[in-house]
């Protein structure tokens, strides 16, 4: 069955309102996508941050509506809806039905991080290479399949940590990505922590079908284990690392690794000095516009 497509570019401000409105007009789908990338190639993947949607500056704005929309209709509802929208920010066109989760998995790759560690997605099947440690994630699940930078550096960390008989702390664990990689490298336990509870349910989902739900756990903030972690790690955003860097020295045994990301580059002096009061051997690393910190608890 063919649909109806509506594209609105606008400023990434406008976006919640918009949004609104087309709910109300009865979207079927809503998809965002960065306004100024001229070919799907260099459309950037955003994996959010808990409670976080990252938004280019200029977007667009695809909704999806039943064949049979009137179009002149739909317009003449967004300007009672929306009287600063003009009519050059809105495009129509007829699309064809199709799998679009489907469509996601054809473009979603094998990807390697650091010396041996590999994020397969369901429907590739990974060679038989008793070097590799493999994560099979469903990107569908989103919360983080790897491809975020800062997803990335905290994968090549862990990788080149040894981890064997290590119990690792993930925070802000979102898919799960990080705690299972661990588990995957040698880890024996793990312990997911998460405020959201759909990426809780995420996270053990993907323990499962990765074979290692008998050793991770996953908790709310504050219903964790509080047995300090050999290894630890969170990726959330620059505020909360702040604010929570005393509940992270805490969770830390004496020289217990431990790595942070989820900074944008000019955000790393000030958690430097925050996590110096607790942390030794701070280092940088930086991938595009983002930053890990890493180092271990004194």
């Amino acid at each position: 069955m063919p649909f109806l497509e509506l594209a609105l570019t606008l400023r990434a401000e406008q976006q919640p309102r918009v949004e609104e409105a087309l709910d109300d007009l009865g979207a079927l789908s809503i998809t965002l996508r960065d306004a100024e990338a001229e070919t799907p190639d260099e459309q950037a993947i955003f994996e959010p941050g808990v409670g976080e949607l990252p938004l280019w500056p200029t977007l667009t704005l695809d909704a999806l509506f039943d064949a049979g929309t009137d179009r002149r209709g739909l317009v003449e509802a967004l300007g009672e809806l929306l009287p600063w929208l003009e009519p050059d920010q809105l495009a129509f066109r007829e699309v064809a039905d199709e799998d679009w989760e489907r469509a996601w998995m054809d473009q979603f790759r094998p990807m390697p991080f650091g010396r041996r560690l590999w994020i397969y997605p369901w429907n590739i099947e990974p060679p038989a290479d008793e070097d590799l440690v493999v994560v099979r994630l469903d990107p569908g699940l989103a919360f983080g399949s790897g491809t975020h930078p800062t997803t990335a550096l905290c994968l090549e960390w862990l990788d080149g940590l040894d981890l064997a008989g290590k119990q690792v702390v993930d925070y802000g664990c979102g898919s799960g990505i990080l705690a299972i990689a661990a588990l995957k490298l040698g880890a024996p336990g793990a312990v997911g922590v998460d405020n959201d509870p759909q990426a809780l349910t995420a996270s053990a989902d993907n323990a499962e079908r990765n074979g290692v739900a008998d050793r991770l756990s996953v908790y709310l903030p504050g219903e964790e284990p509080h047995a300090p972690a050999d290894v630890f790690v969170a990726n959330i955003l620059a505020g909360p690392l702040g604010e929570l860097a005393p509940t992270f020295a805490a969770a830390c045994k004496p020289g217990a690794p431990f790595a942070i990301s989820g900074i944008l580059a000019g955000q790393q002096d000030e958690l430097l000095a925050r996590y110096g009061e607790w942390f030794d051997e701070l280092r940088v690393d930086t991938r595009e516009d983002w930053v890990r910190i890493s180092g271990h608890r004194r």
